[in-house]
């Protein structure tokens, strides 16, 4: 059963465990993987990674749940939490949240109050992180971690929601609020912070059209910003073009072929393709989806029987007027995966398994390795096979692009509670790099270095900015470009508020002296094309991507 099923079965009976022999990993690997690397950062970082967010200040968020009992990192200072929803533990003295330097590659525990399990949120423009809802005592709870000081903490404000919020997605408007979208039993949308005060919640039938009985497979839907300002909202195996200030669906999008489900617990990923941005304008915005699980896995799951995940991805150009889904072929099936951005416009797919779905125990057979998927190739030569981990990333993984351009991987807990032997998937609590190919060393002579701006330099919309950077061979000027990557949050096999923009450079490229070298570029014109807030923007040449530098855009 899924994670929440199994969390009220335990309410009426704490006793019940579910047990699995140990047994060796199988995986899918690939005869032929062709680039990548991988490191192990740190073996434990006390919690499991079940959600985390990248922030300006080069630390990540992350955490898990408070109704489980003890983690494996102690609060500071003697804090404890009185906590009468912790099924084994009413006063807890360990921490569920913790943040992680990545340049000192350290940990830090945090303190979190109520229960965030699986739970949302967004990076606001000001660079604070604010998160929302979860379970019990937390569904209404609005959380707020500021970023810019080093010893800073959650902030907790009680009833900040109108409705509880489970399972559901967030994503970062034009004018800088959040719309918090759906949740477990939750047909509607609502907005932080509120104007006014009193603003309620809206209707939105889209999430009762799509709920499967006793399944759902509309939990944690796919959500992105349209150029045009509307939203694109996937749910199941349906989407739509949705005027979040009218509540109108505006378009219907043609059903993804196979009719499969995607979202959670099936569970498939999805990204926005990388925006070219032309003159202020984007002409083509695509989105793609992959992997999940067949129509019936979860209730066979439930019974024992893990059948094998989807391996297909379909591709939907939504602003084409009359849209129509591509079908490809991944090289793995894989459910429970994540898909990230990399700077050089490529698509990293990694983490989950072959076979199963998601929730407690239901997945089985973890693909070690991860693809990259090439959009701008021709579709029969997308997929790269990826070196893969030795680490499982099967249920409550995450993974995260950084600024310095590794992936940030973490998690893997199908267990209601932290349980390391007598089980197939032994709870995580380590943390990897996965490196991609264009961090190889023998690519160094290729790879940029931006001189300015400064990282943290703001900047406006539609404004020209110079970007100097330093390549230390010749350069092609034909194959230089210049990115931004809006930080996302992630969990459960979804990155809220990923946001890849390719910007207008032209050829007004300059050679300054040896090796230096300056390209003009304009910024997005306008909140519709890149929400006012933080980015990471990359110098690309040849596919070999620059460290980023944080830029603010408003």
């Amino acid at each position: 059963m899924m994670a929440y099923g199994f969390t009220q079965l335990v309410i009426f009976s704490a006793s019940f465990v579910c047990i699995f022999i140990i047994q060796s990993y199988p995986t899918t690997v690939a005869a032929a993987s062709t680039g990548g690397s991988w490191a192990l950062l740190r073996s434990n970082i006390g919690i499991s990674a079940m959600h985390m967010q990248l922030l300006p200040s080069d630390r990540v968020l992350i955490f898990d749940r408070t109704d489980f009992g003890a983690s494996n990192i102690s609060l500071p200072e003697g804090k404890c939490r009185e906590d009468p929803h912790d099924y084994v533990l009413k006063k807890d003295c360990t921490a569920h949240s913790v943040e992680y330097d990545v340049v000192s590659n350290s940990v830090r525990p945090l303190m979190v109050l109520t229960d965030v399990w699986c739970s949302s949120g967004a990076l606001m423009p000001d660079g604070s992180f604010v998160q929302t809802g979860g379970f019990n005592d937390g569904d209404h709870v609005v959380r707020v971690y500021n970023s810019s000081c080093s010893n800073c903490d959650w902030e907790e404000i009680d009833s900040g929601l109108v409705n509880r919020r489970w399972y559901a997605t967030n994503h970062i408007l034009p004018d800088g609020r959040q719309i918090v979208i759906g949740g477990r039993r939750q047909f509607n949308y609502e907005f932080y912070p509120k104007t006014p005060a009193s603003e309620k919640s809206y209707s939105l039938p889209f999430l009762v059209q799509t709920n499967d009985p006793n399944i759902e497979n509309n939990l944690y839907p796919f959500v992105f910003l349209h150029t045009d300002g509307n939203l694109f909202i996937f749910a199941n195996n349906r989407s739509v073009l949705f005027n979040y200030s009218r509540n109108k669906v505006l378009k219907t999008f043609p059903e993804i072929p196979g009719g499969e489900p995607r979202n959670y617990p099936s569970t498939g990923s999805a990204v926005l393709l990388p925006l070219r941005v032309v003159q202020g304008n984007v002409a083509v915005v695509e989105v793609l989806v992959c992997g999940g699980a067949p129509k019936g896995a979860f209730v066979n799951a439930q019974n024992g029987t893990f059948d094998g995940a989807l391996n297909s991805c379909g591709r939907i150009n939504i602003s084409d007027p009359d849209p129509k889904w591509v079908m490809e072929i991944m090289p793995f099936r894989r459910v429970m995966g994540d898909m990230v951005l990399l700077p050089n416009g490529d698509v990293l797919i990694i983490n989950g398994g072959s076979n199963g779905t998601g929730g407690w125990e239901y997945g089985r057979n973890p693909v070690l390795n991860p693809v990259v998927y090439r959009p701008y190739n021709p579709i029969d030569a997308r997929f790269d096979v990826q070196n893969p981990s030795v680490i499982p990333r099967m249920y409550h993984s995450t993974a995260i692009l950084l600024q310095d351009g590794r992936v940030l991987v973490g998690g893997s807990n199908p267990h209601v509670y932290y349980n390391f032997t007598n089980v197939v998937y032994p709870t995580e609590l380590s943390l990897e790099a996965f490196s991609p190919s264009y961090l190889d060393p023998n690519s160094s002579g290729l790879r940029p270095k931006i001189i300015s701006p400064i990282s943290q330099s703001k900047i406006l919309y539609g404004e020209q900015i110079v970007v100097r950077f330093t390549v230390q061979t010749q350069i092609d000027v034909n194959l230089i470009s210049v990115t931004m990557i809006a930080p996302s949050f992630n969990t459960h096999s979804f990155s809220m508020n990923q946001r890849l923009l390719v910007l207008d450079s032209g050829k007004a490229m300059k050679t300054l002296e040896k090796l230096t070298y300056e390209v003009n570029t304009t910024t997005p014109s306008a909140g519709h094309i890149a929400p006012p807030g933080y980015y990471m923007l990359f110098v690309v040449h040849q596919e070999i991507a620059s460290e980023g530098i944080w830029v603010v855009v408003s």
